[in-house]
């Protein structure tokens, strides 16, 4: 049985994603590697097809699975959480925006054994300079501290636990949310896990690459708060 599900859902960003499927295919550990391609453009899916001959990732394309455009986040979550079930082990999240070190999977891991009740375990993301950006700029101080944290963890660099899964259906997510990590952040607090945040396991995030409307807080700044507040994008 392997350590761990892996999985990154794709949705073009060519450029980090082929940094992030790299990073983790030099990861140390026992892991099955899924990228989830969500109707990207031909470019980015001949580049997914070379590089799962390459890395040796399975590659999905939902192109062949439903007519719903994308995004298809709930979907993939359905189908990684059946994955992960069915291995017996638990879920790891890494998006298209992100590269990790070759220890970060293994140090989410060993979270996982040494603390208790664990629903969710982040590892915190920093930029290029290595300062903590979004969505963790909430933590000011710079430690190697694993937080017991009450606020929600995104998916950027994620393990969800296998009691966890056990526990709560992704089907029952709602499909008109964009931001599915913040209401499982919740659900596993209800449930009466804990949800950690690793300050010591830092991985670079290249934010909004992945969802190129959020650019819109620097180029148009209006219509992005229209977005964050009567669509309730962007929230963490």
């Amino acid at each position: 049985m392997p350590e761990a599900v892996i999985i990154t859902p794709v949705k073009d960003s060519l450029k980090t994603t082929s940094l992030t499927i790299k990073a983790i295919s030099e990861a140390k550990g026992n892991f099955e590697y899924f990228v989830f391609n969500d109707f990207s453009l031909p470019e980015t899916k001949h580049f997914l097809e070379e590089a799962k001959q390459e890395y040796g990732f399975q590659l999905i394309h939902l192109e062949d699975i439903t007519s719903t455009p994308s995004p298809n986040y709930k979907l993939v979550l359905e189908i990684s959480q059946k994955m992960a079930l069915q291995k017996k082990c638990p879920l790891i999240i890494i998006e298209s925006d992100v590269v990790i070190k070759p220890g970060t999977l293994k140090g989410l891991l060993a979270i996982l054994d040494s603390h208790p009740t664990p629903g969710l375990i982040g590892a915190i993301t920093v930029d290029q300079n290595g300062d903590y950006n979004f969505p963790y700029t909430f933590e000011k101080i710079k430690s190697s501290e694993i937080v017991n944290t009450p606020h929600s963890l995104s998916f950027c660099c994620t393990l969800i636990s296998l009691e966890f899964i056990q526990l709560f259906d992704f089907k029952t997510l709602a499909r008109d949310k964009d931001w599915f990590d913040v209401y499982i952040s919740r659900q596993s607090k209800k449930l009466g896990l804990r949800n950690y945040l690793a300050k010591g396991i830092e991985v670079l995030h290249l934010p909004h690459s992945s969802r190129p409307w959020k650019h819109l807080k620097y180029t148009r700044p209006v219509l992005y708060y229209f977005n964050k507040i009567f669509y309730k994008r962007d929230r963490i």
